[in-house]
């Protein structure tokens, strides 16, 4: 039994400076594409930063996606499970409580928040996560807090004892929103100047103008995963032009596409699942 340990801890040390070597071969291959690996390390380890509320109706503002319940239990729904805090329309609150369209007031103070008079829909749905415990959570709500991580905010749903009822990230495609020329598709330049795109990252629409003709679709966010999107239910109108196949090329290149990274403050990049890049986006502004 000795004999054999020795030889395995004789092969762990001849194998160890190879591994090493490894290692440090794929750390300059990163840093030669513009990659502080010192960064990368720092960035995985980075903890959840509580973010302090100065001005709610700016910072809690918006749609909320519901991905936590208490101890730490995931969402998981047939609909997507939101609330959307509505302060111009006078503290309203609706979303989806993972079946049914719900929709309520609530009252906020300080760190003190409290749901009211919610009405639903009344379909049935057959989930993992009971939407009547995402319901009695609401009502169990009287504090919050807010916390940041990465790119993503986290609203922390609380009740009267401090305990955490529900967890509700923002997603962090904002930088999306707005008006777009389409640069490159497929790493192919684009020269129709007229080819745009208009993406609500908020209402999850995308519009837009191929040149030939005027297309819409509908966007799925992921909550689970950063910078996750999908263009889905895209449709044209049905003109025959010579730039139809620039067409073509923009609507299978939107539909392959399942995440987004940003490369500047003007560009952002559409990838698909294998993380390759199908559509080159440049920001502009509309006249």
């Amino acid at each position: 039994m000795r004999k054999y340990i020795v030889i395995s801890l004789l092969l762990a040390m001849l194998l160890a400076p190879a591994t090493m070597d490894a290692r440090k071969k794929k750390d300059k291959k990163m840093e030669k594409r513009g990659v502080n690996v010192e960064n990368v390390i720092a960035d995985v380890e980075q903890p959840l930063r509580e973010v302090p509320v100065t001005n709610p109706a700016k910072q809690l503002y918006g749609e909320w996606d519901i991905v936590m319940l208490r101890n730490k239990k995931k969402v998981y729904t047939m609909e997507r499970a939101y609330l959307y805090l509505d302060f111009a329309g006078g503290n309203k609150v609706y979303g989806n409580n993972g079946c049914n369209t719900i929709n309520g007031t609530f009252q906020l103070s300080g760190n003190d928040l409290k749901f009211n008079d919610f009405i639903s829909t009344d379909k049935s749905c057959h989930n993992v996560t009971n939407e009547k415990t995402i319901m009695h959570a609401l009502a169990d709500v009287r504090r919050y807090t807010l916390e940041t991580q990465y790119n993503a905010q986290y609203l922390n749903l609380m009740n009267s004892k401090g305990n955490v009822m529900l967890v509700l990230k923002r997603h962090n495609l904002d930088i999306l929103n707005g008006a777009w020329l389409v640069k490159e598709i497929n790493s192919e330049n684009v020269s129709d100047m007229n080819m745009r795109v208009v993406i609500d990252a908020v209402m999850q629409t995308i519009h837009g103008d191929t040149g030939c003709n005027i297309i819409n679709g509908i966007i799925t966010l992921d909550p689970t995963k950063d910078m996750a999107i999908q263009f889905e239910d895209l449709h044209s109108d049905d003109h025959d032009c010579e730039q139809i196949d620039n067409e073509t090329a923009l609507l299978l290149a939107l539909e392959s596409t399942e995440s987004c990274k940003r490369i500047n403050q003007h560009e952002m990049a559409l990838l698909d699942n294998k993380g390759n890049i199908v559509i080159m986006l440049q920001r502009i502004t509309l006249r």
